[in-house]
């Protein structure tokens, strides 16, 4: 093994920590689209939610008036 001087070893180590660094910038990258797909994701299932919520209400209406209706007509 080759004796490298102090530069060496520290240039040898910077690029080290660079390649690092661009490796977690992408990995972030990544994982921030992700985040957001996920969020969109989200936001569109709480709407379905939020819409099935109100139908299941109105058809819970619906049910009541229709038993009040027959109730009335079997008195």
């Amino acid at each position: 093994m080759q004796n490298q001087t102090a530069l060496e070893k520290l240039n040898e180590k910077i690029s080290i920590i660079l390649q690092q660094y661009h490796t977690l910038k992408s990995e972030n990258k990544v994982l921030r689209t992700e985040v957001i797909t996920l969020r969109s994701e989200s936001e569109i299932k709480t709407q379905e939610i939020e819409k099935l919520i109100e139908q299941n209400t109105m058809k819970d209406l619906e049910i009541e008036e229709i038993v009040e209706k027959i109730e009335s007509i079997l008195g």
